[in-house]
C-alpha cells in the first residue's frame, strides 16, 4: 500500500509562526501522530505533502522510510495529492490521510483499506448533527455513492445532507493518477478538489464503498487553537479511560496529562494535575501525589512521590519517598528506600540504599552509599566555573547541617562532619571532620540603630 499524508497547509487561524502540522498534541506534533498510525499499517512507500514551513517540518520529522513532495503554492488537495503522484506505487492501492488529522484509529483505517480491491475504492465518512463547512456525500436510490459535493457548492438539497466525507480515502493508485489529471478548478474556492475523483470513479464504473470511524472525533482536524484544545482534551481523556480500565486509581480522569508513554503496574494511584512526559514506568503500588512532572523516569514499587515533585530522566528505587517540593535531574540513580525530602535537588548522582537527605540540599556528581544522612543545607561544590567533579561519600556516613563538600572530594566510611563545615580534602573513614571558626562573643557590641534624618 502507498500511504499520502497531506501537510501542506500553513493553518492561518492558528496564528502561529510554527507550521501547523507540527503543533504538539499530547506532546508530540500533529503529523507525529498520523505518521506514526501510518507505520502501523506496514506500507510500501509513504509520501508526505508539505508547504508552508517546510524546512521545519523536514527538520522535526524524521524517517528513511519517508518520501518528500512540495506542495507550492497550494491550490488544493488534489493538487496536493499531484504532487506526490512521482512516488506511488501502480500495482498498489493509494491511502490517503492528512497530517492534523491525528485521532484516526489503526482498527477504522483496517477496516477501511479491507474493503478496496484493485476495481474499488473506499472512502471514510461520517454521520454529523451539524456537517455545515463539510462535503456532502450524495446517494442514488439505490444508496450508491455518486459524488462529493463540497459545501459551497452544494445545493439547499444537497446541504440537508448529513453524510460528509471526512477526507480519508484509499483508491486504486493507476487509476487515481488518471482522474487527478482530469481535475478542474471550476469551483467556489478555485481550487483543485480531491474530492472530484468519486465522479470520476463512478462515471468508469468503479464502486464506491464506505466505511465509518467508531467515534466521530476520529476524524476531527486542527484549523484553530479552540479545536487543537478540543482534540487535546478527547486525547487525554481516552488515555484515562485506557488507565482506569487497567486499574490504575486515578484521582480525577480530567486532570492529568500525558505526553509520551505512561505504563504502570497494579494499585498505582495518581493524584490531579499530574503531567508525564516521554517514557514513565510506574512499577506495583507507587502513589504520586498532586502537581508532579515526571519525564522519562522509571519509579520502583511501593515508591512514594510527594506533591509537586519534578523527576526528570531518573530511576527511583523500591519503597522510595521523594518530595514535597524535590527535583530529581537527568542521571539521578535512587536505589531502595532512599529518601528525597523538600527542596532538595539531585543530579547525575547515585545514591545507594537507605541513605537519605530530607531538607534542603543539593547532591550534584556524587555517589553516595547507604545509610547516609545528608543534613539540611549540604551541598556538593561539583562545579569550579569550567569543569565538573565528582565527589564521593562512603556508606553511614552522617553528613551535619549547612555543610560544603568542595568536589573533588572523598568522605570515608562511617565519617561525621560537623555542622557548618567545609570539606576541601578527604574525611578519613570513621572520625569526626570539622571545620568552622571559633565562636566568639564581643561583649560590648552594639546593633546599628537607624540615624535620625
Amino acid at each position: 500500500m502507498n500511504i499520502v499524508i497531506l501537510a501542506a497547509g500553513m493553518g492561518k487561524r492558528m496564528r502561529s509562526a510554527l507550521p501547523k502540522v507540527l503543533h504538539p498534541l499530547a506532546g508530540k506534533p500533529l503529523l507525529q501522530h498520523v505518521l506514526d498510525t501510518a507505520r502501523q499499517l506496514k506500507p510500501t512507500r509513504i509520501c508526505i505533502v508539505y508547504g508552508h514551513g517546510g524546512e521545519a517540518v523536514l527538520q522535526q520529522i524524521k524517517g528513511d522510510d519517508l518520501h518528500w513532495a512540495k506542495q507550492e503554492p497550494q491550490l488544493g488537495t488534489g493538487h496536493a495529492v499531484q504532487q506526490a503522484v512521482p512516488f506511488l506505487d501502480d500495482a498498489q492501492p493509494t491511502l490517503i490521510l492528512y497530517g492534523d488529522v491525528p485521532l484516526t484509529r489503526l482498527s477504522t483505517l483496517q477496516t477501511l483499506t479491507a474493503q478496496v480491491s484493485t476495481a474499488q475504492m473506499a472512502l471514510l465518512t461520517v454521520e454529523l448533527d451539524d456537517p455545515t463547512g463539510y462535503g456532502r456525500i450524495v446517494r442514488d436510490a439505490n444508496d450508491t455513492v455518486q459524488q462529493i459535493v463540497e459545501h459551497k457548492d452544494a445545493t439547499p438539497a444537497q446541504r440537508m445532507l448529513s453524510e460528509i466525507n471526512t477526507g480519508i480515502m484509499v483508491v486504486p493508485t493507476a487509476q487515481l493518477k488518471r482522474w487527478l489529471t482530469r481535475l478542474s478548478n471550476n469551483n467556489a474556492q478555485g481550487e483543485y478538489y480531491l474530492t472530484d475523483i468519486v465522479a470520476s470513479a463512478v462515471a468508469e464504473g468503479v464502486t464506491v464503498a464506505t466505511a465509518a470511524p467508531q467515534d466521530e472525533w476520529e476524524t476531527l482536524g486542527v484549523n484553530s487553537r479552540l479545536q487543537m484544545a478540543e482534540l487535546e482534551r478527547i486525547y487525554q481523556n481516552n488515555l484515562a479511560e485506557e488507565l482506569l480500565e487497567q486499574g490504575v486509581a486515578l484521582a480525577d480522569p480530567a486532570r492529568i496529562d500525558v505526553r509520551g508513554t505512561l505504563t504502570c503496574g497494579r494499585d498505582v494511584f495518581i493524584d490531579v494535575n499530574c503531567v508525564f512526559e516521554g517514557e514513565v514506568v510506574l512499577s506495583d503500588g507507587v502513589q504520586i501525589a498532586a502537581n508532579c512532572v515526571i519525564r522519562n523516569a522509571h519509579i520502583d514499587a511501593g515508591t512514594q512521590i510527594a506533591p509537586f515533585t519534578h523527576i526528570d530522566d531518573a530511576r527511583v528505587g523500591a519503597g522510595g519517598k521523594v518530595g514535597p517540593f524535590a527535583r530529581l535531574r537527568p542521571g539521578t540513580v535512587l536505589a531502595e528506600d532512599v529518601h528525597i525530602g523538600n527542596f532538595v535537588e539531585v543530579k547525575n548522582s547515585a545514591i545507594a540504599a537507605h541513605s537519605k537527605a530530607n531538607h534542603l540540599a543539593y547532591v550534584g556528581d556524587a555517589d553516595v552509599g547507604s545509610n547516609v544522612n545528608i543534613g539540611a543545607g549540604t551541598i556538593t561544590c561539583n562545579y569550579d566555573g569550567a569543569n565538573k567533579f565528582r565527589t564521593t561519600i562512603e556508606d553511614d556516613v552522617f553528613i551535619g547541617s549547612d555543610t560544603q563538600l568542595v568536589a573533588p572530594v572523598r568522605v570515608g566510611k562511617g565519617a561525621t562532619l560537623g555542622a557548618g563545615t567545609t570539606l576541601t580534602k578527604d574525611a578519613p573513614a570513621g572520625k569526626l571532620t570539622v571545620s568552622r571558626t571559633k565562636q566568639v562573643t564581643l561583649e560590648n557590641w552594639q546593633r546599628p540603630r537607624k540615624q535620625d534624618k
